[in-house]
């Protein structure tokens, strides 16, 4: 029978506000409780420690800390004590990094950053990818050491390193086979030798993830694409502006939804892929989104001449179009009529267009050939 074992707790615990967790096996007991030292210390340095039990409790009842010497090497880069206090808190197990592991994840990183602010800036943002084991270490020395003869701009890498460091603790072989197949790819579609460099980070930089994914799903989809009649050219377009994500798609998901756009619209091969090549995000969206929006817009009483003209407003949710038409329809514009290029675009881009509108209606346009209304 399970039998709960309570316990006084000193002043020092009650002050750290230490919570013992005793659990009561039917062999064994086994007795973990948080480490007094570790909560004091983060309690000193303003860590919430509450949110640090909700999310990682498991490192408050780890022996081993090191929370003085990870804020020490934080604070020796500039860090603040507000920030030191929010990568604790977002990344706990900081703590159970030990100094000279830091200190050689310090050393390396600065090989890629410009400068200390710049990797505060990174852990602040990114602490897990900073706080990585020691294991990976072996593998991100060797991958920071062949992106750089690639000779990528340093930010590149350590962006690249900050939001998909699973791609630099994985091993380099992985990492080069990939590049190589971005690179044979760009030529292959026609692209030029000396623009490959930009090309290439810019893609990374778009889409870091695009490292772990296989090879040969870029060759299926881009091979599937090419049957369908796109051109090197065109392809090349493709995997520029789908910022490397055709590496996610499949032949037979972009298949089910090439033949539903083009019976909905009702258009011709070479139409759809016209249509594709203004939004190509139209490959990645899904039979059952694509007819919901659709419907979306018919039910709004735009056209399908309309948005053949202007397919992008299908990488607009419903809400969001029903939204934008209100507040168009507040101005007396009417969508059915007009363009639907005002409806387009990001939040930012919508309220240019709907500022614009905003003005015109408070002062409309001068005509100089209309007539002058005076007073009787």
């Amino acid at each position: 029978m399970l039998r709960l074992v309570t316990t006084s707790l000193c002043l020092y615990c009650q002050r750290a506000q230490v919570t013992p967790l005793l659990f009561m096996r039917p062999s064994s007991s086994i007795v973990q409780e948080e480490n007094p030292l570790a909560v004091s210390a983060l309690y000193d340095l303003s860590v919430d420690i509450s949110k640090v039990r909700k999310l990682k409790g498991w490192v408050l009842r780890r022996e081993q800390v090191y929370v003085n010497e990870t804020a020490a090497l934080l604070r020796n880069m500039g860090a603040s004590g507000p920030v030191i206090a929010r990568v604790l808190e977002l990344h706990p197990e900081a703590i159970l990094c030990k100094p000279d592991q830091m200190e050689a994840q310090k050393k390396l990183w600065m090989s890629v950053c410009t400068s200390q602010k710049d990797l505060v800036a990174i852990i602040e943002k990114f602490p897990s990818s900073f706080f990585s084991s020691s294991s990976d270490h072996d593998n991100q020395k060797a991958n920071i050491a062949y992106f750089q003869t690639l000779h990528l701009n340093k930010r590149v890498i350590s962006k690249l390193m900050a939001s998909a460091p699973q791609s630099f603790s994985r091993p380099l072989k992985l990492n080069k086979e990939m590049i190589q197949t971005l690179q044979k790819t760009y030529l292959d579609l026609g692209g030029k030798e000396d623009n490959m460099k930009t090309w290439l980070q810019k893609l990374l930089t778009q889409n870091p993830y695009v490292l772990l994914k296989l090879p040969e799903a870029l060759h299926d989809n881009l091979a599937f694409l090419r049957n369908v009649g796109f051109t090197g050219d065109e392809l090349l377009r493709l995997l520029s502006k789908l910022k490397g994500y055709v590496t996610e798609l499949n032949p037979e998901s972009m298949r089910l939804t090439l033949n539903y756009s083009q019976e909905t619209l009702g258009c011709t091969e070479a139409e759809l892929r016209q249509i594709v090549l203004q939004c190509p995000a139209l490959l990645y969206y899904s039979v059952p989104i694509l007819a919901d929006r659709f419907k979306g817009l018919l039910t709004a009483g735009v056209s399908m001449e309309q948005i053949m003209e202007t397919p992008t407003v299908l990488e607009l949710t419903t809400q969001i179009i029903q939204y934008r038409i209100q507040k168009l329809r507040s101005f007396d514009y009417d969508v059915r009529s007009g363009s639907l290029e005002v409806l387009d675009g990001t939040k930012k881009e919508f309220e240019m267009s709907y500022g614009k509108l905003h003005l015109r209606r408070e002062r409309p346009f001068f005509n100089p050939v209309a007539p002058l209304q005076t007073e009787d």
